[in-house]
Protein backbone atom coordinates (compact mmCIF):
# COMPACT_ATOMS: atom_id res chain seq x y z
CA UNK A 1 0.00 0.00 0.00
CA UNK A 2 1.30 3.43 -0.98
CA UNK A 3 0.18 6.64 0.75
CA UNK A 4 0.90 10.25 -0.17
CA UNK A 5 -0.01 13.24 2.00
CA UNK A 6 -0.95 16.63 0.58
CA UNK A 7 -1.32 19.55 2.99
CA UNK A 8 -4.42 21.48 1.94
CA UNK A 9 -4.23 23.87 4.91
CA UNK A 10 -2.26 23.80 8.18
CA UNK A 11 -5.22 21.91 9.67
CA UNK A 12 -6.42 19.73 6.76
CA UNK A 13 -4.71 17.12 4.59
CA UNK A 14 -5.56 14.92 1.66
CA UNK A 15 -4.39 11.30 1.73
CA UNK A 16 -4.00 9.54 -1.61
CA UNK A 17 -3.87 5.78 -1.11
CA UNK A 18 -3.05 3.15 -3.74
CA UNK A 19 -3.73 -0.47 -2.79
CA UNK A 20 -2.57 -3.59 -4.69
CA UNK A 21 -5.71 -5.40 -5.76
CA UNK A 22 -4.49 -8.63 -4.16
CA UNK A 23 -4.93 -7.01 -0.72
CA UNK A 24 -8.68 -6.96 -1.32
CA UNK A 25 -8.89 -10.76 -1.58
CA UNK A 26 -9.97 -11.34 2.09
CA UNK A 27 -12.63 -8.66 1.67
CA UNK A 28 -13.82 -10.17 -1.63
CA UNK A 29 -14.07 -13.62 -0.03
CA UNK A 30 -16.09 -12.10 2.82
CA UNK A 31 -18.34 -10.25 0.36
CA UNK A 32 -19.06 -13.44 -1.61
CA UNK A 33 -19.87 -15.28 1.61
CA UNK A 34 -22.28 -12.62 2.88
CA UNK A 35 -24.02 -12.23 -0.48
CA UNK A 36 -24.26 -16.02 -0.75
CA UNK A 37 -26.23 -16.00 2.51
CA UNK A 38 -28.68 -13.46 1.09
CA UNK A 39 -29.41 -14.65 -2.47
CA UNK A 40 -31.77 -17.49 -3.35
CA UNK A 41 -30.76 -19.58 -6.37
CA UNK A 42 -32.54 -22.82 -7.22
CA UNK A 43 -30.46 -25.87 -6.41
CA UNK A 44 -28.22 -24.16 -3.87
CA UNK A 45 -28.67 -23.72 -0.15
CA UNK A 46 -28.08 -20.23 1.39
CA UNK A 47 -24.37 -19.73 1.87
CA UNK A 48 -23.42 -22.39 -0.68
CA UNK A 49 -23.87 -20.38 -3.89
CA UNK A 50 -20.63 -20.45 -5.97
CA UNK A 51 -18.89 -17.15 -6.77
CA UNK A 52 -19.39 -17.46 -10.57
CA UNK A 53 -23.16 -17.71 -10.10
CA UNK A 54 -23.13 -14.67 -7.78
CA UNK A 55 -21.22 -12.74 -10.45
CA UNK A 56 -23.80 -13.86 -13.03
CA UNK A 57 -26.99 -13.15 -11.11
CA UNK A 58 -25.91 -10.35 -8.74
CA UNK A 59 -23.02 -8.81 -10.62
CA UNK A 60 -19.31 -8.57 -10.00
CA UNK A 61 -19.69 -4.83 -9.46
CA UNK A 62 -21.93 -5.36 -6.43
CA UNK A 63 -19.36 -7.74 -4.96
CA UNK A 64 -16.54 -5.26 -5.52
CA UNK A 65 -18.54 -2.48 -3.89
CA UNK A 66 -19.26 -4.67 -0.86
CA UNK A 67 -15.57 -5.59 -0.57
CA UNK A 68 -14.41 -1.98 -0.87
CA UNK A 69 -16.87 -0.79 1.78
CA UNK A 70 -15.58 -3.49 4.10
CA UNK A 71 -11.89 -2.72 3.39
CA UNK A 72 -11.93 1.09 3.55
CA UNK A 73 -11.99 1.59 7.37
CA UNK A 74 -8.96 -0.64 7.90
CA UNK A 75 -7.06 0.77 4.90
CA UNK A 76 -7.74 4.34 6.03
CA UNK A 77 -6.57 3.50 9.56
CA UNK A 78 -3.35 2.02 8.22
CA UNK A 79 -2.74 5.09 6.06
CA UNK A 80 -3.19 7.38 9.05
CA UNK A 81 -0.85 5.26 11.16
CA UNK A 82 1.83 5.13 8.46
CA UNK A 83 1.80 8.89 7.89
CA UNK A 84 1.80 9.62 11.66
CA UNK A 85 -0.85 12.35 11.48
CA UNK A 86 -3.26 13.17 14.31
CA UNK A 87 -6.69 13.16 12.65
CA UNK A 88 -9.74 15.02 13.96
CA UNK A 89 -13.22 13.85 13.08
CA UNK A 90 -14.41 11.72 10.17
CA UNK A 91 -12.77 11.84 6.73
CA UNK A 92 -14.36 12.65 3.37
CA UNK A 93 -13.51 9.54 1.34
CA UNK A 94 -13.70 9.17 -2.43
CA UNK A 95 -12.83 6.04 -4.44
CA UNK A 96 -10.74 7.25 -7.38
CA UNK A 97 -9.88 3.96 -9.07
CA UNK A 98 -11.40 0.49 -8.94
CA UNK A 99 -10.27 -1.74 -11.79
CA UNK A 100 -11.14 -5.38 -11.28
CA UNK A 101 -8.02 -7.44 -10.76
CA UNK A 102 -5.53 -4.62 -11.23
CA UNK A 103 -5.97 -1.43 -9.18
CA UNK A 104 -7.77 0.13 -6.25
CA UNK A 105 -7.17 3.72 -5.05
CA UNK A 106 -8.98 6.27 -2.91
CA UNK A 107 -8.50 9.72 -1.36
CA UNK A 108 -9.42 10.90 2.13
CA UNK A 109 -9.60 14.52 3.21
CA UNK A 110 -9.56 15.00 6.95
CA UNK A 111 -8.88 17.66 9.58
CA UNK A 112 -5.70 17.21 11.59
CA UNK A 113 -4.21 18.66 14.72
CA UNK A 114 -1.87 21.48 13.64
CA UNK A 115 1.87 21.02 14.06
CA UNK A 116 3.59 23.43 16.44
CA UNK A 117 5.90 23.52 19.46
CA UNK A 118 4.96 24.79 22.90
CA UNK A 119 7.50 27.48 23.84
CA UNK A 120 9.21 27.83 27.20
CA UNK A 121 6.79 28.84 29.95
CA UNK A 122 9.10 29.40 32.93
CA UNK A 123 8.84 33.18 32.62
CA UNK A 124 5.05 33.34 32.89
CA UNK A 125 3.50 35.25 35.80
CA UNK A 126 -0.18 35.42 36.77
CA UNK A 127 -2.07 37.34 39.43
CA UNK A 128 -4.99 35.85 41.37
CA UNK A 129 -7.38 37.22 43.97
CA UNK A 130 -6.26 37.52 47.59
CA UNK A 131 -7.23 34.57 49.79
CA UNK A 132 -9.01 36.83 52.23
CA UNK A 133 -11.88 35.85 54.50
CA UNK A 134 -13.76 38.87 55.80
CA UNK A 135 -15.87 39.14 58.94
CA UNK A 136 -18.85 39.84 56.66
CA UNK A 137 -18.36 36.52 54.84
CA UNK A 138 -18.15 34.65 58.14
CA UNK A 139 -21.31 36.34 59.39
CA UNK A 140 -23.16 35.67 56.15
CA UNK A 141 -22.32 31.96 56.40
CA UNK A 142 -23.49 31.79 60.01
CA UNK A 143 -26.68 33.69 59.10
CA UNK A 144 -27.37 31.12 56.39
CA UNK A 145 -26.93 28.41 59.03
CA UNK A 146 -29.40 30.23 61.29
CA UNK A 147 -31.90 30.25 58.42
CA UNK A 148 -31.75 26.45 58.33
CA UNK A 149 -32.72 26.28 62.01
CA UNK A 150 -35.42 28.93 61.82
CA UNK A 151 -38.92 28.16 63.12
CA UNK A 152 -42.29 29.42 61.89
CA UNK A 153 -45.13 30.73 64.04
CA UNK A 154 -48.59 31.76 62.86
CA UNK A 155 -49.12 35.51 62.63
CA UNK A 156 -52.49 37.20 63.16
CA UNK A 157 -51.74 39.94 60.65
CA UNK A 158 -51.29 40.61 56.96
CA UNK A 159 -48.33 39.17 55.08
CA UNK A 160 -45.09 41.16 54.93
CA UNK A 161 -41.80 40.65 53.15
CA UNK A 162 -39.90 37.74 54.70
CA UNK A 163 -43.05 35.98 55.94
CA UNK A 164 -44.07 32.51 54.77
CA UNK A 165 -47.59 32.32 53.39
CA UNK A 166 -49.50 29.14 52.61
CA UNK A 167 -51.42 29.98 49.45
CA UNK A 168 -53.69 28.66 46.71
CA UNK A 169 -53.09 29.77 43.13
CA UNK A 170 -55.58 29.58 40.28
CA UNK A 171 -54.49 30.73 36.80
CA UNK A 172 -56.95 31.41 33.98
CA UNK A 173 -56.38 32.22 30.32
CA UNK A 174 -59.45 33.57 28.48
CA UNK A 175 -61.54 32.51 31.47
CA UNK A 176 -60.39 28.88 31.31
CA UNK A 177 -58.41 27.48 34.25
CA UNK A 178 -54.87 26.32 33.44
CA UNK A 179 -54.52 23.21 35.58
CA UNK A 180 -50.74 22.81 35.40
CA UNK A 181 -50.32 26.45 36.50
CA UNK A 182 -52.67 26.17 39.50
CA UNK A 183 -51.81 24.76 42.92
CA UNK A 184 -53.11 24.51 46.49
CA UNK A 185 -51.36 24.59 49.88
CA UNK A 186 -48.17 26.06 48.44
CA UNK A 187 -45.72 27.51 50.99
CA UNK A 188 -44.14 30.68 49.62
CA UNK A 189 -41.68 33.20 51.07
CA UNK A 190 -43.04 36.68 50.43
CA UNK A 191 -40.54 38.85 48.60
CA UNK A 192 -38.38 35.97 47.34
CA UNK A 193 -39.33 36.54 43.71
CA UNK A 194 -39.12 32.79 43.09
CA UNK A 195 -42.54 32.39 41.47
CA UNK A 196 -44.62 34.18 38.86
CA UNK A 197 -43.95 37.89 38.48
CA UNK A 198 -46.46 40.00 40.39
CA UNK A 199 -47.09 37.45 43.15
CA UNK A 200 -45.02 39.29 45.78
CA UNK A 201 -46.90 42.56 45.23
CA UNK A 202 -50.25 40.78 45.35
CA UNK A 203 -49.45 38.88 48.57
CA UNK A 204 -48.08 41.85 50.54
CA UNK A 205 -50.90 43.14 52.72
CA UNK A 206 -53.12 40.06 52.45
CA UNK A 207 -54.21 38.27 55.65
CA UNK A 208 -55.45 34.70 56.08
CA UNK A 209 -58.70 34.15 54.18
CA UNK A 210 -58.14 37.06 51.79
CA UNK A 211 -57.45 36.86 48.06
CA UNK A 212 -56.36 39.01 45.16
CA UNK A 213 -56.26 38.69 41.37
CA UNK A 214 -53.43 40.01 39.24
CA UNK A 215 -52.08 39.60 35.71
CA UNK A 216 -48.87 37.65 35.19
CA UNK A 217 -46.93 35.72 32.56
CA UNK A 218 -46.90 31.94 33.05
CA UNK A 219 -43.36 30.57 33.29
CA UNK A 220 -44.02 26.84 32.90
CA UNK A 221 -46.45 24.26 31.59
CA UNK A 222 -48.27 24.06 28.29
CA UNK A 223 -49.25 27.76 28.37
CA UNK A 224 -45.80 29.07 29.30
CA UNK A 225 -45.19 32.62 28.09
CA UNK A 226 -48.91 33.51 27.95
CA UNK A 227 -50.61 36.24 29.98
CA UNK A 228 -52.98 34.87 32.64
CA UNK A 229 -55.36 36.14 35.30
CA UNK A 230 -53.99 34.67 38.53
CA UNK A 231 -55.94 34.58 41.80
CA UNK A 232 -53.97 34.06 45.01
CA UNK A 233 -55.76 33.07 48.21
CA UNK A 234 -53.96 33.17 51.55
CA UNK A 235 -54.56 30.22 53.89
CA UNK A 236 -52.17 31.33 56.63
CA UNK A 237 -49.31 33.72 57.36
CA UNK A 238 -46.30 32.61 59.38
CA UNK A 239 -43.38 34.57 60.79
CA UNK A 240 -39.85 33.25 60.52
CA UNK A 241 -38.03 33.18 63.88
CA UNK A 242 -34.25 32.94 63.81
CA UNK A 243 -32.43 31.35 66.77
CA UNK A 244 -30.27 33.62 68.94
CA UNK A 245 -26.60 33.67 68.01
CA UNK A 246 -25.27 32.14 71.23
CA UNK A 247 -23.58 29.02 72.60
CA UNK A 248 -26.89 27.16 72.65
CA UNK A 249 -27.24 27.71 68.90
CA UNK A 250 -23.65 26.52 68.32
CA UNK A 251 -24.43 23.28 70.16
CA UNK A 252 -27.67 22.87 68.19
CA UNK A 253 -26.19 23.53 64.75
CA UNK A 254 -22.70 22.03 65.09
CA UNK A 255 -20.36 19.86 67.12
CA UNK A 256 -18.96 22.91 68.93
CA UNK A 257 -19.79 24.08 72.45
CA UNK A 258 -19.43 27.83 71.95
CA UNK A 259 -20.36 30.33 69.26
CA UNK A 260 -16.72 31.47 69.11
CA UNK A 261 -15.59 27.94 68.24
CA UNK A 262 -18.25 27.73 65.55
CA UNK A 263 -17.23 31.09 64.14
CA UNK A 264 -13.57 30.05 64.00
CA UNK A 265 -14.46 26.80 62.25
CA UNK A 266 -16.50 28.74 59.67
CA UNK A 267 -13.53 31.03 59.06
CA UNK A 268 -11.24 28.01 58.59
CA UNK A 269 -13.62 26.36 56.12
CA UNK A 270 -14.03 29.58 54.16
CA UNK A 271 -10.25 29.91 54.10
CA UNK A 272 -9.98 26.49 52.45
CA UNK A 273 -12.60 27.51 49.90
CA UNK A 274 -10.84 30.71 48.89
CA UNK A 275 -7.51 28.90 48.61
CA UNK A 276 -9.14 26.32 46.37
CA UNK A 277 -10.55 29.17 44.30
CA UNK A 278 -7.04 30.62 44.10
CA UNK A 279 -5.69 27.34 42.72
CA UNK A 280 -8.50 27.10 40.19
CA UNK A 281 -7.94 30.71 39.12
CA UNK A 282 -4.19 30.08 38.87
CA UNK A 283 -4.80 27.13 36.53
CA UNK A 284 -7.15 29.12 34.30
CA UNK A 285 -4.88 32.15 34.10
CA UNK A 286 -1.73 30.06 33.58
CA UNK A 287 -3.34 28.43 30.55
CA UNK A 288 -4.54 31.81 29.26
CA UNK A 289 -1.04 33.25 29.61
CA UNK A 290 0.46 30.27 27.77
CA UNK A 291 -2.09 30.49 24.95
CA UNK A 292 -1.24 34.16 24.44
CA UNK A 293 2.33 33.13 23.54
CA UNK A 294 1.26 30.67 20.83
CA UNK A 295 -0.41 31.18 17.47
CA UNK A 296 -2.23 27.97 16.54
CA UNK A 297 -4.38 27.54 13.39
CA UNK A 298 -7.76 26.00 14.24
CA UNK A 299 -9.88 23.68 12.04
CA UNK A 300 -13.20 25.47 11.49
CA UNK A 301 -15.10 22.19 11.50
CA UNK A 302 -13.77 21.32 14.96
CA UNK A 303 -14.62 24.81 16.23
CA UNK A 304 -18.14 24.53 14.78
CA UNK A 305 -18.63 21.21 16.58
CA UNK A 306 -17.52 22.80 19.86
CA UNK A 307 -19.94 25.72 19.32
CA UNK A 308 -22.77 23.26 18.65
CA UNK A 309 -21.90 21.27 21.78
CA UNK A 310 -21.96 24.39 23.95
CA UNK A 311 -25.29 25.55 22.53
CA UNK A 312 -26.85 22.13 23.12
CA UNK A 313 -25.54 22.13 26.69
CA UNK A 314 -27.08 25.55 27.33
CA UNK A 315 -30.40 24.46 25.85
CA UNK A 316 -30.51 21.46 28.19
CA UNK A 317 -29.70 23.63 31.21
CA UNK A 318 -32.36 26.19 30.29
CA UNK A 319 -34.91 23.45 29.72
CA UNK A 320 -34.20 21.96 33.16
CA UNK A 321 -34.56 25.44 34.69
CA UNK A 322 -37.83 26.06 32.83
CA UNK A 323 -36.31 29.11 31.20
CA UNK A 324 -36.33 30.31 27.58
CA UNK A 325 -33.26 31.53 25.73
CA UNK A 326 -34.90 34.94 25.36
CA UNK A 327 -35.24 35.22 29.15
CA UNK A 328 -31.63 34.11 29.57
CA UNK A 329 -30.35 36.74 27.13
CA UNK A 330 -32.45 39.34 28.92
CA UNK A 331 -30.93 38.42 32.29
CA UNK A 332 -27.43 38.48 30.78
CA UNK A 333 -28.22 41.80 29.06
CA UNK A 334 -26.92 40.46 25.74
CA UNK A 335 -28.23 40.46 22.20
CA UNK A 336 -28.38 37.24 20.16
CA UNK A 337 -25.39 38.39 18.13
CA UNK A 338 -23.32 39.21 21.23
CA UNK A 339 -24.16 35.82 22.72
CA UNK A 340 -23.18 33.97 19.54
CA UNK A 341 -19.89 35.87 19.37
CA UNK A 342 -19.12 35.03 23.00
CA UNK A 343 -19.85 31.34 22.43
CA UNK A 344 -17.66 31.30 19.32
CA UNK A 345 -14.77 32.98 21.16
CA UNK A 346 -15.06 30.54 24.07
CA UNK A 347 -15.18 27.58 21.68
CA UNK A 348 -12.06 28.73 19.83
CA UNK A 349 -10.22 29.22 23.12
CA UNK A 350 -11.27 25.75 24.31
CA UNK A 351 -10.14 24.05 21.08
CA UNK A 352 -6.84 25.93 21.12
CA UNK A 353 -6.27 25.06 24.77
CA UNK A 354 -6.87 21.39 24.05
CA UNK A 355 -4.35 21.43 21.19
CA UNK A 356 -1.70 23.16 23.30
CA UNK A 357 -2.08 20.80 26.27
CA UNK A 358 -2.04 17.76 23.97
CA UNK A 359 1.19 18.97 22.34
CA UNK A 360 2.74 19.77 25.72
CA UNK A 361 1.94 16.23 26.91
CA UNK A 362 3.77 14.89 23.83
CA UNK A 363 6.79 17.17 24.30
CA UNK A 364 7.11 16.33 27.99
CA UNK A 365 6.47 12.63 27.33
CA UNK A 366 3.67 12.49 29.87
CA UNK A 367 1.76 9.25 30.38
CA UNK A 368 -1.26 8.02 32.31
CA UNK A 369 -1.04 5.26 34.92
CA UNK A 370 -3.93 2.94 35.80
CA UNK A 371 -4.03 4.46 39.28
CA UNK A 372 -4.58 7.92 37.79
CA UNK A 373 -7.43 6.65 35.62
CA UNK A 374 -9.02 4.97 38.65
CA UNK A 375 -8.70 8.16 40.69
CA UNK A 376 -10.31 10.20 37.89
CA UNK A 377 -13.23 7.77 37.57
CA UNK A 378 -13.68 7.69 41.36
CA UNK A 379 -13.78 11.51 41.58
CA UNK A 380 -16.24 11.78 38.69
CA UNK A 381 -18.45 9.07 40.20
CA UNK A 382 -18.59 10.88 43.54
CA UNK A 383 -19.59 14.13 41.81
CA UNK A 384 -22.28 12.34 39.79
CA UNK A 385 -23.58 10.39 42.77
CA UNK A 386 -23.02 6.94 41.23
CA UNK A 387 -20.88 3.95 42.11
CA UNK A 388 -17.33 4.08 40.63
CA UNK A 389 -17.68 0.54 39.26
CA UNK A 390 -20.93 1.50 37.54
CA UNK A 391 -19.33 4.53 35.89
CA UNK A 392 -16.25 2.51 34.86
CA UNK A 393 -18.45 -0.09 33.16
CA UNK A 394 -20.40 2.62 31.34
CA UNK A 395 -17.22 4.32 30.09
CA UNK A 396 -15.80 0.99 28.89
CA UNK A 397 -18.98 -0.12 27.13
CA UNK A 398 -19.31 3.24 25.36
CA UNK A 399 -15.64 3.38 24.32
CA UNK A 400 -15.03 6.50 26.42
CA UNK A 401 -11.71 5.37 27.93
CA UNK A 402 -9.58 7.12 25.24
CA UNK A 403 -11.39 10.38 25.98
CA UNK A 404 -10.74 9.91 29.71
CA UNK A 405 -7.05 9.26 29.05
CA UNK A 406 -6.90 12.47 27.02
CA UNK A 407 -8.61 14.41 29.82
CA UNK A 408 -6.17 13.13 32.45
CA UNK A 409 -3.19 13.90 30.18
CA UNK A 410 -4.38 17.45 29.64
CA UNK A 411 -4.83 17.92 33.38
CA UNK A 412 -1.29 16.68 34.03
CA UNK A 413 0.07 19.01 31.33
CA UNK A 414 -1.73 21.98 32.89
CA UNK A 415 -0.42 21.02 36.34
CA UNK A 416 3.08 21.11 34.86
CA UNK A 417 2.50 24.63 33.53
CA UNK A 418 1.19 25.85 36.89
CA UNK A 419 4.24 24.41 38.67
CA UNK A 420 6.53 26.54 36.48
CA UNK A 421 4.45 29.74 36.53
CA UNK A 422 4.98 32.45 39.15
CA UNK A 423 1.65 32.95 40.92
CA UNK A 424 1.07 36.10 42.96
CA UNK A 425 -1.99 37.44 44.72
CA UNK A 426 -3.23 41.00 44.27
CA UNK A 427 -1.25 42.08 47.33
CA UNK A 428 1.97 40.97 45.62
CA UNK A 429 2.61 37.85 47.69
CA UNK A 430 4.08 34.86 45.84
CA UNK A 431 1.91 31.76 46.30
CA UNK A 432 3.53 28.36 46.64
CA UNK A 433 0.95 26.41 44.65
CA UNK A 434 2.36 23.01 45.59
CA UNK A 435 2.36 23.86 49.29
CA UNK A 436 -1.23 25.11 49.13
CA UNK A 437 -2.26 21.96 47.29
CA UNK A 438 -0.61 19.75 49.91
CA UNK A 439 -2.32 21.71 52.67
CA UNK A 440 -5.72 21.35 51.04
CA UNK A 441 -5.12 17.64 50.58
CA UNK A 442 -4.35 17.29 54.29
CA UNK A 443 -0.74 16.30 53.65
CA UNK A 444 0.60 19.12 55.83
CA UNK A 445 -1.39 17.92 58.84
CA UNK A 446 -0.33 14.34 58.21
CA UNK A 447 3.31 15.42 58.00
CA UNK A 448 3.01 17.29 61.31
CA UNK A 449 1.45 14.25 62.98
CA UNK A 450 4.22 12.04 61.61
CA UNK A 451 6.85 14.46 62.89
CA UNK A 452 5.23 14.53 66.35
CA UNK A 453 5.16 10.74 66.43
CA UNK A 454 8.82 10.63 65.44
CA UNK A 455 9.72 13.09 68.19
CA UNK A 456 7.83 10.97 70.72
CA UNK A 457 9.73 7.88 69.60
CA UNK A 458 13.02 9.77 69.99
CA UNK A 459 12.05 10.83 73.51
CA UNK A 460 11.24 7.23 74.47
CA UNK A 461 14.55 6.16 73.00
CA UNK A 462 16.42 8.69 75.17
CA UNK A 463 14.82 7.32 78.36
CA UNK A 464 15.67 3.72 77.46
CA UNK A 465 19.22 2.23 77.61
CA UNK A 466 20.93 3.15 74.35
CA UNK A 467 23.11 0.03 74.01
CA UNK A 468 23.27 -3.61 75.03
CA UNK A 469 26.27 -2.65 77.16
CA UNK A 470 24.18 -0.22 79.23
CA UNK A 471 21.47 -2.85 79.58
CA UNK A 472 24.08 -5.31 80.93
CA UNK A 473 25.41 -2.69 83.36
CA UNK A 474 21.94 -1.95 84.62
CA UNK A 475 21.07 -5.62 85.17
CA UNK A 476 23.25 -6.24 88.34
CA UNK A 477 21.84 -3.12 89.99
CA UNK A 478 18.32 -4.24 89.30
CA UNK A 479 19.12 -7.70 90.63
CA UNK A 480 20.62 -6.24 93.86
CA UNK A 481 17.55 -4.06 94.36
CA UNK A 482 15.30 -7.08 93.91
CA UNK A 483 17.34 -9.17 96.40
CA UNK A 484 17.17 -6.36 98.96
CA UNK A 485 13.39 -6.27 98.67
CA UNK A 486 13.16 -10.04 99.08
CA UNK A 487 15.41 -9.92 102.22
CA UNK A 488 13.24 -7.20 103.78
CA UNK A 489 10.09 -9.25 103.11
CA UNK A 490 11.62 -12.29 104.81
CA UNK A 491 12.52 -10.29 107.95
CA UNK A 492 9.04 -8.83 108.12
CA UNK A 493 7.56 -12.28 107.92
CA UNK A 494 9.80 -13.59 110.80
CA UNK A 495 8.80 -10.64 112.99
CA UNK A 496 5.13 -11.41 112.48
CA UNK A 497 5.60 -15.10 113.37
CA UNK A 498 7.39 -14.25 116.64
Amino acid sequence: MKTDVEELTPTRVKLTVEVPFDELKPNLDKAYKEISQQVRIKGFRPGKVPAPLIDKYVGRGAVLQEAVNDALPDLYGRAVEETEIFVLGQPDVEVTALEDGTQFAFTAEVDIRPKFEVPDYDDLEVVVDDAEVTDEQVQETIDNLRERFASLTTAERAAEEGDFATIDLVARVDGEEVEDASTAGFSYEVGSGSAVEGLDEALTGLAAGEDKTFTGTLVGGERAGEEAEITVTVQSVKIKNLPDLDDEFAQLASEFDTIDELREDVRTRLGRQVRMQQLSEARDKALEALLEKIDVPLPEKVVDEEISRRNQQLEQQLQMAGMSKEDYLKDEEKSEEEFDNDVADAARLAVKGGFVLDQLAVQEELGVENEELSEYVFTQAMQMGVQPQQLAEYLTQNNQIPAIVSEVLRSKALNLVVEHVTVKDESGNVIDVEAVQRELNGETEQAEQAEQAEQAEDADAEDAPETAEETAEAAPEAKADAEAVDEKDEKDAETKES
